[in-house]
């Protein structure tokens, strides 16, 4: 073929249009082009309702067994995680905690309460034993739970209280169950009598002797079978001063009068202190202001305990603990012995970090605690900062037992967190260069809005690292949905603040004018 026959040929053969337009239409003037392409719709439903649907269904990529938490930032997906879900169902950890790390304002305690609502779904009963800001009141109000407020002049929780450990004795004796009963007398008892023990060590800044151990020991149960109805500490101290026979054989007191007075003296004086309005006020020393019950969710608020009470707060937060595990294992006791359905429990530990520097002995508590969860049929959520937060406590066996925490959780969600953190963190949890990196960008500080005048959202603000042992993390976004708006605000203070301040401001325009 020749030059000029190829080009006539060329010419004449008209440009050939793709039958199908491409992903965004053909480009030109009328001819639909688009710059922005809608994503499509989507549905979600089992396999076996969308098997019809093929090639059209794709799957998660993510675990779909639990409280749907957030949407996977690179895919989309949505993220259903819990930590009682995905040990009791899904077998995916073995233990049912999770502990949450990040920066403040970036939404961990949000994250946390997007669990227990669906929890509560599920049948579960959030505990939020002592909310220090508060960040859950909101939440158990309109779930229908118990407030029980703590604080100077503002409620009392008697530490002498058995709560609903008598009753529970009484029904299983009558259905024949007396070792159930006993157990459960037996389990009140040892919690008296711990308390009783951990408010002297706070006293004293020093644990009581081994004496004075034995000596509160055997006045309790004088005071059991002496007192009508249910005691208190002016009660325990009345019986310790007047020295029963039962008291002295193990004061050793060789049967001398003032003997026993030098030995009780300074046990004495302890409780004269926790009775008598001593820093610890009197949050201890009268009957409980509202009782705790085991069907319902429950918040201790001691918002109302200042930070610079730390022995207070210390105390306080040791008798919520101790309450709440008691009506645990009351509900536990009736529902083995199938009196009352089998009830799980979520307990959330906020700003751990500051009740880990409460005092001595909270970091024990809280071992115990993270160790024992799984057999008492509870899950438990612990939030702090930053892992410096647990390494900073006084003593290095505190300071390990704190890392602890991390290690046995059986995940570990982390949110917004800075550059320092990281070898910290990936010695208790291995996390790779990219997810690091990931996190590091997330406590970023947000930027102006120039329309606005003000700062834009701070990028690390809801957004998440799932994390279970040395597998990939998940990177989460969390939205909260026109009905978790009106309980989710931690700042009502600052807004409060605002309209006062803006009526004031309006009222000094208007005067002017």
């Amino acid at each position: 073929m020749t030059k000029t026959s190829a080009k006539k040929r060329t010419q004449a053969t008209p440009s050939i249009r793709p039958i199908r337009p491409p992903m965004r239409g053909w480009l030109g003037r009328g001819r639909g082009g688009a710059n922005y392409v809608q994503a499509p719709d989507e549905w979600r439903g089992t396999t076996v309702q969308v098997c019809g649907l093929w090639p059209f269904s794709i799957g998660s990529g993510t675990p779909m067994v639990g409280v749907p938490l957030g949407r996977h930032i690179t895919t989309g997906a949505t993220l259903c995680c819990d930590p009682i879900s995905w040990f009791q169902r899904a077998k995916l950890i073995s233990n049912p905690s999770a502990f949450v790390l990040g920066k403040p304002g970036l939404g961990k305690s949000t994250l946390v309460r997007r669990m227990a609502t669906g929890l509560a779904g599920f049948g579960v009963m959030p505990l939020v034993l002592g909310d220090l800001k508060p960040d859950y009141v909101d939440l158990i109000e309109a779930m229908g739970g118990q407030v029980i407020t703590l604080g100077r002049g503002r409620g009392y929780l008697n530490v002498l209280d058995p709560g609903e450990a008598t009753e529970a004795a009484h029904r299983l004796r009558a259905q024949g169950f007396e070792k159930q009963a006993q157990e459960v007398l037996a389990d009140a008892h040892g919690r008296r009598h711990t308390m009783v023990s951990a408010l002297i060590t706070i006293m004293r800044s020093a644990p009581p002797t081994d004496r004075e151990e034995t000596i509160i020991d055997r006045a309790l149960k004088v005071l059991d079978v002496q007192h009508q109805g249910v005691p208190v500490l002016g009660d325990l101290l009345r019986v310790i001063q007047e020295g029963p026979q039962e008291v002295r054989a193990v004061a050793l007191d060789r049967g001398n009068d003032l003997r026993y007075k030098e030995i009780t003296e300074n046990l004495e004086a302890s409780l004269i202190g926790l009775v008598g309005g001593g820093r610890l006020g009197e949050t201890f020393s009268r009957q409980t202001t509202r009782p705790m019950r085991r069907d319902a969710p429950v918040v201790y608020d001691v918002s109302a305990i200042d930070d610079s009470e730390m022995d207070l707060q210390a105390a306080t937060l040791l008798a919520c603990w101790s309450a709440g595990f008691g009506t645990v294992n009351v509900a536990n006791a009736l529902a083995d012995a199938g009196l009352e359905p089998r009830r799980h429990y979520f307990v959330i530990l906020d700003e751990l970090w500051r009740a880990l520097r409460a005092g001595r002995g909270m970091v024990d508590r809280v071992d115990a605690l993270t160790r024992l969860n799984r057999q008492r049929g509870v899950g438990m959520a612990m939030i702090s900062h930053t892992m410096s937060d647990l390494l900073a406590l006084s003593s290095e066996e505190d300071r390990m037992k704190a890392k602890g925490f991390v290690e046995r959780s059986g995940m570990v969600i982390c949110g917004g967190l800075p550059s320092a953190e990281m070898p910290q963190l990936n010695s208790a949890i291995p996390f790779s260069r990219a997810e690091q990196d990931l996190l590091i960008g997330w406590q970023d500080p947000p930027a102006w809005d120039p329309s606005t005048g003000r700062e834009a959202e701070p990028p690390g603000r809801g957004k998440f690292l799932v994390k279970v042992g040395g597998r990939p993390g998940i990177p989460i976004s969390v939205q909260l949905t026109d009905a978790e708006l009106s309980i989710n605000d931690t700042n009502k203070l600052w807004h409060s603040q605002s309209r006062v301040g803006s009526v004031a401001m309006a009222g000094a325009g208007g005067g002017a004018a």
